[in-house]
């Protein structure tokens, strides 16, 4: 063991075998250095490779590290991705004992670089803490592998017909800025199941599900030119838990109560009264609610048509008992009437025995002693009553009877309702997710 022996450019080591480590550490410092600049002598990143000669070719894929939320009424999505670009740049070609030079993102800045913009970006985000978060690998034959993290606020445009029972296929576009068909073009690396990719427990979404992912590719044309155009559909399928818990069982609660007033007396005006208003202003406040958490789209959704029907049997089923009540009071009018000709007949007979009343007193001693007298006095009281429970007996019977409506609602009503939900539920829980993709794949 040497101590104190001076290495390569004066690096001062403490044994011979650690002396020729970092000697070699130096040296290949030193050829990365020269290597790197040897690249970069002459090297003009204003120009994209291979200009003048053949199209640049930028192969790409996505890993999403997370996915969500998805917001309706803004009708856009965020999604956070790792983003990369592979290309082949022949001045970038090199020679040394590595095959791999792993550079960070001060190197992206001195070479050519593809302008991707993202077509349906409201916003996007580079990461660049704790610094920017780019990955840059230059291969000995030229190619080179750029990743980013990107973080990108989407448009998801939406057809909310189904709504809750949808389904959407929310896109990422890109492609170049600048650049078009004839100078540079995209493709995908690897298949088209593999090159869109999102990690296992990625999903950030509460009322959808991920049902997968497919990737495309379109040429479209501008004013200045043709351009390629690459998109990757993420699938998605509205959760119907929420809305059946927040919604769908109050509206079906609502109209099941408002039928209880089938069965309750006619002749409760205030308790029929309290069920129909409270369940009319119970739709008409769970319809509001329904709205706000949508976008103010101009054609109705299903759950509309949902409430829409729920709130027309709410409003039938006041009407009913409006009509109800309507004929209740014509059979107690009649009733009333009868009730007054029994008690103007009680007081004609009253009258009658008044009057022989007057007459007994006036004539006591002779009437006195008449027996036909008290006859016609009993008589009279009891004509009276006799009268009174006719009367009371037939206003009673009139006034307590059901009504024909309220008997044939008791069934129809609930019938309807019945075969409405059937259908409802049998048409939308059956059908196939339609997935409506803006563009067509190529």
């Amino acid at each position: 063991i040497l101590w104190g022996h001076t290495g390569f450019a004066g690096v001062q080591c403490v044994s011979v075998f650690r002396c020729e480590t970092e000697t070699d550490a130096v040296k290949n410092i030193t050829l990365f250095t020269r290597i790197l600049d040897s690249l970069l002598d002459g090297y003009d990143n204003r120009l994209r490779p291979g200009l003048g000669d053949r199209v640049t070719e930028v192969k790409t894929d996505i890993y999403v590290t997370s996915f969500g939320p998805v917001s309706d009424t803004d009708m856009e999505y965020t999604v956070d991705v790792f983003f990369r670009q592979s290309w082949w740049d022949d001045r970038l070609k090199f020679h040394g004992p590595m095959s791999i030079l792993r550079l960070n993102n001060l190197m992206a800045s001195k070479i050519w670089t593809p302008d991707t913009f993202f077509h349906n970006g409201k916003k996007s985000v580079a990461h660049n803490m704790t610094m920017p978060n780019k990955l840059l690998r230059i291969m000995e034959n030229g190619t080179l592998l750029y990743t980013m993290r990107l973080t990108v606020q989407a448009e998801c445009p939406m057809h909310l017909e189904d709504f809750p029972m949808d389904s959407h296929s929310c896109p990422l576009k890109f492609g170049s800025y600048a650049y078009t068909t004839t100078e540079v073009t995209y493709i995908w690396t690897r298949n088209a199941s593999d090159s869109v990719q999102v990690a296992p427990d990625g999903s950030r979404l509460n009322q959808y599900d991920l049902m997968g992912q497919t990737v495309n590719k379109e040429i479209i044309k501008s004013s200045t030119g043709e351009y390629t155009v690459m998109m990757a559909h993420f699938h998605l399928k509205r959760k119907i838990g929420y809305f059946v818990i927040q919604t769908y069982l109050p509206c079906i609660m609502t109209v099941i109560l408002s039928q209880v007033s089938f069965w309750l007396n006619r002749e409760s005006v205030p308790a029929r009264t309290v069920f129909g208003v409270t369940t009319v202003l119970t739709m008409t406040t769970l319809s509001i609610s329904a709205r706000n958490s949508l976008p103010k789209v101009a054609y109705a959704t299903a759950m509309d048509w949902f409430i829409a029907v729920c709130y027309a049997f709410v409003f039938s089923a006041l009407i009913e008992f409006a009509t109800v009540n309507y004929f209740t009071k014509r059979g107690w009018a009649w009733d009333g009437k009868s009730v007054v000709n029994d008690k103007k007949k009680e007081a004609s007979v009253m009258k009658k025995n008044n009057a022989y009343a007057v007459a007994v007193a006036n004539y006591a001693p002779t009437i006195g002693k008449d027996s036909a007298l008290p006859t016609v006095s009993k008589s009279a009281p009891s004509e009276v009553a006799k009268a009174r429970p006719e009367a009371k007996s037939e206003t009673k019977k009139t006034f307590n009877s059901v009504s024909k409506i309220d008997r044939m609602s008791r069934i129809i009503f609930p019938v309807l309702f019945g075969s409405f939900n059937l259908v409802y539920w049998a048409t939308y829980l059956n059908r196939e997710p339609v997935i409506r993709d803006l563009v067509p794949s190529t």
